[in-house]
């Protein structure tokens, strides 16, 4: 295969074949108050020391906040939890309105009912083209194997299952 010129939006198709789960990744801002964002560019970087990664738009709001946050929480979303998602991945209102929601470390949001919780140090942040890439050092974490993940695949939400091949007879 050789170099192609690159078009954003078919892209974007390709990539979206690649299925992703869904977080809201939170923190506070200067101020104290909270902030989130929808992200499905989340996976694990290292075990020893114990350290995840997400990366957000540079041209989105919460891009400078991230980027100097101390602390922030990725909240991995169950699949019952797409209004969820879908309220975070929106602009403008107060996105916690109404929103059950904890303080956990550094006093990031925390939201009932997620499939895994992770709980996180900055540990670096790097330029990475169009977004910053987040780095964080796992401080603490949950889960709950009886709450399947929200996945999102080929432009619209999704649901892991067993392939079918695996099925017990």
């Amino acid at each position: 295969m050789s170099e192609q010129t690159i078009d954003p939006r078919n892209f974007r198709r390709a990539l979206s074949q690649f299925p992703t789960g869904v977080t809201v990744v939170t923190t506070l801002d200067a101020a104290g108050q909270p902030i989130g964002v929808t992200a499905s560019s989340f996976n694990s970087v290292s075990v020893d020391p114990p350290l995840i990664l997400w990366s957000v738009d540079k041209r989105a709001f919460s891009a400078e906040i991230f980027r100097t946050a101390a602390h922030f929480a990725v909240n991995v979303l169950a699949d019952d939890q797409i209004p969820l998602s879908n309220r975070f991945a929106g602009r403008g209102e107060d996105k916690f309105k109404d929103m059950p929601w904890t303080p956990g470390l550094g006093g990031c949001p925390v939201f009932p009912g997620v499939a895994a919780l992770f709980e996180c140090r900055t540990w670096n942040v790097y330029d990475g083209g169009d977004h910053l890439i987040v780095v964080g050092e796992v401080a603490a974490y949950t889960h709950t194997c009886e709450r399947a993940p929200l996945v999102f695949a080929q432009g619209s939400y999704a649901v892991a299952t067993t392939h079918p091949a695996l099925a017990v007879a």
